[in-house]
């Protein structure tokens, strides 16, 4: 029943934050954060897991962090770094094979069925994997090999930091019946709770379950979670995923509450994306904005133009148009983005 593929998803633990304890030892052993400032409107780009014992997380406003963990270490991030150390990283992943599929800076699928090592088990791959990637670079990787990427991600956070876990097709329906639905790729907060309110706790619990009555509540998504509830997940590891939309956005560290203001920094947003467009002979068909009000409630405004571009002065005009159909101006805001989707190349058009 499921496919005889090995596939390992390779996740670094605590990415940022081990590089910097890595490079300062002084900081081992201390909760660590990397991210900007309490005093501003910093936010948690990393945590050490240290810090994760006192519920520090990604994406937290640094101030709530530090009210959680007074004691927190602050270490400001320096991109430049994390990205070299991840180049090192992907080229060691791309001596066992090109099926490497890059998620972030600091995880990705391979596909290791066939490899340049030689290797039979998938186990055998990962291993050798989070060897070399320890070896040259001094941080730790978690790894989860599995017969496809569903059950290879789950399985790279099942005994993190430094962790492996192996999947072996025999072990997949056992392995199922222990994952709650919040563990199924695609499935967050709301639609968990969704899932919950209809009883259903485990993914197993999904197989029999009315499937019109799943589809009303949940929509296109049923069909995808039916296929995870058995295992399956047909997605190949694809080496060189083409950008699927380009975008630029700010956290500003005082509200804007100026409607002029709020124009000006959209357009500049807007010009950007466009021209990472343009840098990267791209055009896209729908301008997206995205607002942030102080209170944290965020909305998106679409359009979709007739044809791709990507004319900064056609994206910026958009993305101020599509600004009236929001309450900037009147609620204060503490983010703005532009994004551009519906990617194709120039040399379509």
């Amino acid at each position: 029943m499921y496919s005889m593929r090995k596939i390992v998803h390779l996740d670094m633990d605590a990415f940022y934050a081990s590089v910097e304890v890595r490079d300062n030892p002084a900081l081992r052993g201390l909760p660590l954060a990397v991210g900007g400032s309490p005093e501003g409107r910093g936010v948690v780009a990393a945590a050490s897991y240290e810090a994760r014992a006192f519920g520090v997380r990604s994406a937290l406003p640094m101030a709530r962090a530090l009210r959680l963990c007074p004691q927190l270490v602050i270490v400001r991030p320096d991109f430049a770094k994390y990205h070299a150390v991840s180049q090192q990283v992907m080229g060691i992943l791309r001596t066992c094979t090109d099926l490497v599929e890059p998620l972030s800076l600091d995880e990705a699928y391979l596909d290791v069925t066939e490899n340049r090592w030689g290797l039979a088990y998938g186990s055998l791959v990962a291993k050798e994997l989070k060897r070399r990637i320890y070896e040259e670079t001094r941080c730790t990787a978690s790894a989860g090999v599995a017969p496809n990427k569903f059950l290879a991600k789950i399985a790279s956070g099942w005994r993190k930091p430094d962790g492996l876990t192996v999947i072996s097709p025999d072990r997949v329906e056992e392995f199922l019946q222990a994952l709650p639905v919040d563990a199924l790729w695609g499935v967050g907060p709301v639609t968990a709770k969704k899932l919950r309110a209809l009883g259903l706790e485990r993914v197993v619990d999904i197989r029999d379950f009315d499937f019109d009555k799943l589809q009303k509540e949940i929509g296109s998504l049923a069909g995808w979670l039916r296929r995870l509830a058995y295992g399956d997940d047909p997605r190949p590891v694809v080496a060189h995923r083409a950008a699927k939309s380009a975008s630029s956005e700010t956290t500003y560290a005082e509200d804007l509450q100026d409607l002029d203001r709020i124009r000006t920094e959209l357009a500049r947003l807007a010009r950007e994306t466009a021209e990472w467009l343009e840098k990267k002979q791209l055009a896209g068909r729908t301008v997206t904005i995205k607002v942030r009000y102080a209170d944290f409630t965020t909305v998106t405004r679409s359009h979709t133009l007739s044809r791709p571009t990507c004319d900064a002065d056609v994206i910026s005009s958009w993305a101020a148009e599509l600004l009236h159909r929001t309450q900037a101006g009147r609620r204060p805001v503490r983010l703005l983005g532009a994004r551009v989707n519906g990617l194709v190349e120039h040399s379509a058009l």
